[in-house]
C-alpha cells in the first residue's frame, strides 16, 4: 500500500502531496491520520518557511471516502474521533483542515479537478488557493444529509461572504473555476496551479521568516471569533444529524440512484 501523504522539503519549502490518485485522493481513515501527521511534523520543523499542498493525479481531493462511515469502527470509536484531540480545539476530522490554518507558516493550495466536501474544507485551511481551469469545487455534504464539519466554521469566515457560504452549503452546488473565483473561494486561476503555488512559496521563503510567521499569527488571531467554541458546535450538530433517520435515507438514496424521501423533523 502506498503512502497516503508524501512530504518533501527543499529550499525551506515543503511540498505535501495527497497520494491516492486512484481514488481521486478521497480521504479514508489512513489518509486522515497521515495528513494530521504531516501537518504536525511541519509545525515542528523550523526550516520550513512555506508549504505547498496539492493532490496527486488530476484531482485535489474528492472528499471523504465512504469507507469512513461503512464498517470502519464502532459508534463509540466514531464518537471518540468527534471529540477534541489532546491539546487542540479540533477533533480528528476537523484537524485535517484546521492544522493548515494553524501552521505557523503560509500554506498555498494548488487545486484541480474534483475538490469536493472534505477536499473543499482542507483547501479552505490554506492561506492562498490557486485553481486550474478544470477545477470543480463544492461543499457537498448536503448530498449525504450531513453538515460540513471539518473546520469550516473557522476557515470560511473572512474568505467568502456569509450568504455565498450559505448558498453553497444549502445546495451542494458544484462551482467551476471561474465561478469559484467570482465567489472568492479561490485566490487566483492558473493554467499550472502547482507551479504558481511553488513560485509564491519560494517568494515567501525569501522573506524574513520571523515577519511572515508574525503576519500569519496576526491575521489568524484578529480575524477569528472563539474558534474553540465554533469547532465544538460543528461536532455537536453533526452528531445530532448523523443520529437521525434522514441522514441514513440520504445515503441510501445516493447508493440506489433515486430521490430521497425525507421525514419531517419531529
Amino acid at each position: 500500500m502506498s503512502e497516503r501523504v508524501i512530504t518533501k522539503i527543499e529550499n525551506h519549502v515543503a511540498t505535501v502531496t495527497l497520494n491516492r490518485a486512484e481514488k481521486r485522493n478521497a480521504i479514508d481513515l489512513e489518509m486522515f491520520a497521515a495528513i494530521i501527521d504531516a501537518a504536525e511534523s511541519l509545525a515542528r520543523d523550523n526550516r520550513v518557511r512555506a508549504v505547498v499542498l496539492h493532490g496527486d493525479g488530476g484531482h485535489f481531493c474528492a472528499g471523504i471516502d465512504i469507507s469512513v462511515f461503512d464498517g470502519n469502527g464502532s459508534v463509540a470509536e466514531l464518537t471518540g474521533r468527534m471529540q477534541p484531540r489532546a491539546g487542540s480545539a479540533a477533533n480528528f476530522y476537523q484537524s485535517v483542515a484546521t492544522l493548515w490554518k494553524e501552521l505557523p507558516v503560509p500554506v498555498i493550495a494548488a487545486l484541480q479537478g474534483a475538490t469536493f466536501g472534505g477536499g473543499f474544507q482542507i483547501a479552505m485551511g490554506a492561506d492562498v488557493r490557486y485553481a486550474a481551469p478544470d477545477l470543480q469545487i463544492s461543499i457537498m455534504e448536503i448530498k449525504w444529509g450531513i453538515i460540513p464539519d471539518m473546520g469550516i466554521s473557522i476557515t470560511v469566515p473572512g474568505v467568502i461572504p456569509q450568504d455565498k457560504a450559505r448558498l453553497l452549503a444549502y445546495t451542494g452546488r458544484v462551482l467551476s473555476a471561474t465561478e469559484a473565483l467570482e465567489f472568492g473561494v479561490v485566490t487566483e486561476l492558473s493554467e499550472d496551479p502547482l507551479a504558481a503555488a511553488h513560485a509564491l512559496a519560494n517568494e515567501i521563503a525569501g522573506k524574513s521568516p520571523d515577519a511572515i510567521r508574525a503576519i500569519k499569527r496576526l491575521i489568524n488571531e484578529t480575524w477569528q471569533h472563539d474558534p474553540a467554541a465554533s469547532l465544538r458546535r460543528e461536532a455537536e450538530l453533526q452528531m445530532a444529524v448523523m443520529a437521525g433517520e434522514n441522514m441514513a435515507e440520504a445515503a441510501r438514496a445516493v447508493g440506489e440512484g433515486r430521490a430521497p424521501e425525507f421525514k419531517d423533523p419531529s
